[in-house]
């Protein structure tokens, strides 16, 4: 079965933006690899930061879902708070400084550096959650 490898995390500083989440998940620094910040997901996914340079135009900041252990999660809700981010419940960012409880988990979104909204969630959503949202 095919599974994701890498993928390419648009940023205006690559560095800084892949350290950022790093800090979050308390993941190891990033290395330099060509042109990106190369992290390592604990999957074996790399998150291949790359400063945005196509003649000059903005990109367009996108979503990104990290399913973590309960575990995890208090550590990085711990790290949010201490850093004194704001976080949201909803990926619409209209419940703040909240965090959500869909299927029995749960979830809370931070925006990093460059506006990509990112989910920290503790259980994958259902079938019965996705069709009713």
């Amino acid at each position: 079965m095919p599974r994701l490898d890498h993928t390419i995390v648009h940023s205006k500083d690559r560095f800084a933006s892949a350290r950022f989440l790093a800090g979050l998940l308390d993941a190891p620094e990033p290395k330099a690899y060509g042109p990106f910040a190369a992290l390592r997901m604990d999957n074996g996914v790399t998150l291949d930061y790359a400063e945005h340079a196509a003649g000059g135009r903005e990109f367009v900041p996108t979503h990104y879902a990290f399913l973590v252990s309960e575990e995890e999660f208090d550590g990085i809700l711990a790290r949010i708070q201490e850093r004194d981010l704001p976080y949201w419940a909803d990926p619409m960012h209209t419940k703040p400084q909240e965090i959500n409880t869909h299927d029995g988990g749960r979830g809370l979104y931070v925006n990093d550096p460059d506006g990509h909204n990112m989910e920290f969630l503790t259980r994958t959503y259902s079938e019965e959650l996705l069709s009713s949202l």
